[in-house]
């Protein structure tokens, strides 16, 4: 069975600058929450998290225009995984970030939704408080 989980987070930030760290995969490792390393080629990104799992990733959109990046979880725990990271514009400085998982084994969504909340939450401290340690390092 499949389960699908929502998170959404209002920013008070444009959606042009949450775009420019969504809509790139090689820093979710500064903002996702237990995940430490991830390496991006071509439309693969592998993430590291803290236990030193590794997850595979396919790359399915990465669209400037929207402002949506979706991807896949590849094997592992999942039969199915797809996730979706919108940004929507509100205003000049105030955007609305939702971010969404599919994912069979339904539980698996659940777990994710968790994350996903903390995810938001860092990126949003990160964003209005002006922090960027992705200028200084980002992985490959």
């Amino acid at each position: 069975m499949r389960g699908s989980e929502r998170r959404e987070v209002v920013l008070d930030v444009s959606a042009d600058a949450a775009w420019r760290v969504v809509g790139r995969p090689e820093l979710l490792h500064h903002w996702f929450p237990g995940i430490v390393d991830c390496r991006v080629e071509g439309d693969r990104r592998t993430v590291t998290l803290a236990t030193g799992l590794r997850m595979d990733e396919v790359i399915l959109t990465n669209d400037p225009l929207q402002r949506r990046f979706q991807y896949r979880i590849e094997g592992g725990l999942f039969r199915e995984h797809l996730a979706t990271l919108d940004v929507i514009s509100l205003g000049d400085e105030r955007c609305l970030v939702v971010y969404a998982t599919d994912a069979d084994p339904a539980a698996m969504a659940v777990v994710i939704g968790g994350a996903m909340t903390a995810a938001l939450a860092e990126l949003r401290r990160l964003l209005e408080g002006g922090e960027a340690p992705w200028a200084a390092r980002s992985c490959s």
